[in-house]
């Protein structure tokens, strides 16, 4: 193989690899924490006291675990309705409501 041919095969693999860190980056930034929406033990991290990290809640849409959903589509998710039949949606911040007794 040529000098030339191998300078291109490297070019060719870092141009790719600089191409999956930047859609990788820009993929993370369209994701957003949305609190109260995960089913219990499908939180993604730090579901608040009682729990360490991700797979530790306890309760389905417990308000102080969260998980990464599409940004802006937090607050429009469909959950089911509360007990008292108020409605029941995500949140960008902690939620006192569904936590574990």
């Amino acid at each position: 193989m040529s000098n030339t041919a191998k300078t291109f095969a490297v070019a060719g693999a870092v141009a790719a690899a600089m191409t999956a860190t930047l859609t990788g980056s820009a993929s993370a930034q369209s994701k957003e924490k949305c609190y109260g929406v995960s089913l219990a033990g499908q939180n993604d991290c730090a579901a608040g006291p009682g729990t360490t990290c991700a797979g530790t809640s306890t309760v389905d849409y417990q308000g102080n675990a969260w998980t990464l959903v599409d940004a802006g589509s937090c607050a429009s998710i469909e959950l089911p309705a509360l007990a008292d039949g108020s409605e029941r949606n995500g949140s960008l911040e902690a939620l006192e409501r569904d936590l574990p007794a």
